[in-house]
């Protein structure tokens, strides 16, 4: 059934392939970034800023130096 349907556009099976990856590929990213990122703030009144508590140890974003030799260089509000 699915081969008389597709016909001759065997073709498009990795295109469609590859198009879905890249789509879901970037849907996790997005989802990665709406849950973790300290730039977005989901509960306002627990946590108005979370970007204030972000200490110079955590790592954030997915490629990026090494955290662990760098020195606390803001004051504690």
């Amino acid at each position: 059934l699915l081969r008389h349907k597709i016909g001759g556009w065997f073709f498009l099976i990795p295109l469609i392939g590859f198009i879905g990856l890249g789509m879901g590929s970037a849907g996790l990213y997005l989802l990665r970034l709406a849950l973790y990122s300290p730039d977005i703030s989901w509960d306002k009144k627990n946590n108005p800023e979370p970007w204030n508590k972000v200490e110079p140890t955590d790592q954030y974003k997915v490629h990026d130096t090494d955290y662990k030799s760098l020195k606390k260089d803001r004051p504690d509000f």
